[in-house]
């Protein structure tokens, strides 16, 4: 068994969730007794999957739902696409149910600190004026007839942790249809995961996000699991140093830090935790998949 394992700390946007008419809500999670904004696993493994490139030759049908296309010459080693998992309900010609699992992990991105509400309230004015002068309405009294459309929305916006890890053993192979991409394959698909990660640029309700890792660590790892996810944590602008976060650093993991006064600690994180660069830590990270992947 062998994987990638990283936890990052980014600056990103969260998605959103249940809306009631022009009113809708950041998604939200709820532990150790206070609301923490989020973005979801879903939507950010989506947004890796695109940047990455790897849904470029992605086939989509509708078989009740729609659902990612799946044969015995299009499956998850022949086609990037279906390497973050699929399931189809209609496989060949007896029609029988395919699942292959996603070998790229990854956990919602929680918001460091508690949700504070913040409302932000907007409208079409502009539009609704030119539709009102061009017909000779008045917007205030004839609000309806131009189009007006007052709408609110919750926004979050601040650091956030998540984890990915890749299984290295599984990417390229469908055990549905015995087949296997060669390893040049495997190495390119978990190298556009990896520049997705590093160079990551998100967009919610027009707001686009600078997403790349103010804090990474991690790196080859001998365990399928997020090896960093519960000894990364921020409180108060402050990353903290643990025992623990030290001692599993040391067993042949890096941790690299975006200088930039992101971190109110960030003269004791690169001391204690020996930062590099983020960039030098992805170029190590891609030479020692190479390297497993021995191309």
């Amino acid at each position: 068994m062998k994987s990638v394992t990283l936890t990052v700390i980014a600056n990103m946007t969260s998605n959103y969730g249940e809306s009631l008419g022009n009113v809708a809500s950041v998604q939200k999670v709820f532990k150790k007794g206070k609301t923490y904004a989020t973005r979801s696993r879903e939507s950010l493994k989506n947004a890796i999957m695109i940047e990455s490139g790897l849904y470029d030759d992605l086939e989509v049908s509708v078989d009740g739902a729609t659902q990612k296309v799946v044969s015995e010459e299009l499956n998850a080693a022949t086609c990037r696409a279906l390497e973050g998992g699929y399931m189809n309900t209609k496989v060949g010609k007896d029609g029988r149910t395919c699942i292959r699992n996603s070998s790229i992990y990854l956990t919602d991105a929680i918001s460091c600190e508690p949700f504070i509400l913040e409302n932000r309230f907007h409208n079409n004015l502009h539009l609704a004026t030119t539709f009102a002068k061009a017909n000779n309405l008045n917007v205030q009294n004839d609000a309806k007839a131009t189009g007006l459309m007052p709408y609110n929305y919750e926004y979050d916006k601040n650091m956030k942790i998540y984890s990915l890890t890749i299984d290295l053993t599984k990417v390229g192979k469908d055990e549905n249809f015995n087949t296997e991409a060669d390893n040049k394959e495997k190495c390119e698909r978990v190298m556009a995961v990896l520049n997705a990660v590093e160079n990551l640029n998100l967009v919610v309700k027009g707001n686009l996000d600078n997403a790349e890792p103010l804090f990474v660590i991690g790196g080859l790892s001998d365990r399928m699991t997020h090896q960093f996810e519960n000894v990364v944590s921020v409180h108060g602008g402050k990353l903290k140093i643990t025992p623990d976060l030290k001692n599993r650093l040391e067993k042949g993991y890096k941790a690299a830090l975006l200088e930039g006064e992101n971190f109110e600690n960030e003269f004791e994180i690169m001391k204690e935790l020996n930062t590099i660069s983020v960039s030098e830590f992805f170029d190590n990270l891609r030479s020692e998949v190479k390297a497993y992947y021995e191309v």
